[in-house]
C-alpha cells in the first residue's frame, strides 16, 4: 500500500499521475490519499514532518517495500517518482542511454522548470504587491525553459523519445499551471502538441479529477490566513 500525502498542486499531481498510469499499464498499486491542506498549515504537523522534514508535499509511505521490512517514507516529488519507477519497473527505461536522458530531464524539471515557474506564479498571482522586476525576471525565465523543452520535443512524442516516462509526468503539471496568470504557449508548438497528448490520457483525467474531491476550493483566491501558512513561515517559530 502506498500512502500518498497529497495536496492539489503541480508537485502533488506528479504522483497521482504516476499511480493512475499504473492502472492503465495493468500493474496497479493500491494507494490511499492523505490530504495535507497546506492552506491550513497541515504541512507543519509533527506527524507529517516525520516523513517530510522540509514541510512540503507530496510525500509517500510505502507500507510494503520491496524485500519486506519496515515501511519506507519518501519526500520530494522527483525522489518519489524515481522510487516508484524502480519499485514497479514502469516509466523509467532500462536502456542505459534512455534511462539517463529520462533522469536528466526529471532533474531539469525539479531544479529548473518547477522553481522558476513557481516563482512566476508567486509574483503574478500570490504576491501582495506587483514587483515589475520580479515579474519580468521570472516570466522570461519560464519562457526560456519552455523554449528548451520545445526544442527537445521536436521530432519526439515524449521527452525521452517515444516512451512516456517519469520525466513527462514531472514536467506536465508545470506547463502554465496558474489559471490567473497563464503563460503564452503560442510560440511553443511542440510543447502544445505534447501537452494535449498527455491531457487526453485517461490516467491524466483521473488524476486531475482528484482535485475536486480533495480540494473543492481549488482555484479560489487565497485568504490572509492561507497566505500566512503558505508563505509566512521562516526559520523562527511563530
Amino acid at each position: 500500500m502506498i500512502e500518498l500525502h497529497y495536496w492539489t498542486t503541480p508537485n502533488g499531481h506528479k504522483i497521482s499521475l504516476f499511480l493512475e498510469e499504473l492502472v492503465d499499464a495493468g500493474q496497479p498499486l493500491d494507494y490511499t490519499i492523505h490530504p495535507v491542506n497546506i492552506g491550513k498549515g497541515d504541512q507543519f504537523a509533527p506527524a507529517f514532518l516525520a516523513i517530510s522534514p522540509n514541510n512540503k508535499i507530496p510525500a509517500i509511505v510505502d507500507t510494503a517495500p520491496a524485500g519486506g521490512g519496515e515501511p519506507i517514507s519518501v519526500f520530494e516529488s522527483g525522489a518519489i517518482l524515481l522510487y516508484l519507477a524502480e519499485k514497479t519497473g514502469k516509466f523509467l527505461p532500462t536502456d542505459a542511454r534512455a534511462r539517463i536522458e529520462t533522469l536528466e530531464w526529471l532533474f531539469w524539471q525539479v531544479g529548473g522548470l518547477g522553481p522558476m515557474t513557481g516563482q512566476y506564479g508567486h509574483f503574478n498571482v500570490y504576491a501582495p504587491e506587483k514587483i515589475p522586476y520580479a515579474i519580468d525576471r521570472y516570466t522570461k525565465e519560464a519562457e526560456r525553459l519552455l523554449g528548451v523543452l520545445d526544442k527537445r520535443l521536436a521530432g519526439r512524442d515524449f521527452i525521452a523519445g517515444g516512451e512516456y516516462t517519469i520525466a513527462d509526468m514531472a514536467t506536465y503539471p508545470w506547463i502554465s499551471p496558474y489559471a490567473a496568470a497563464p503563460l503564452d504557449l503560442a510560440p511553443f508548438a511542440n510543447v502544445r502538441r505534447w501537452q494535449a497528448a498527455i491531457a487526453a490520457r485517461p490516467a491524466t483525467k483521473r488524476a486531475y479529477a482528484l482535485t475536486k474531491q480533495v480540494n473543492p476550493a481549488a482555484g479560489k483566491p487565497v485568504t490572509d490566513e492561507e497566505r500566512k501558512h503558505l508563505f509566512g513561515h521562516g526559520t523562527k517559530k511563530d
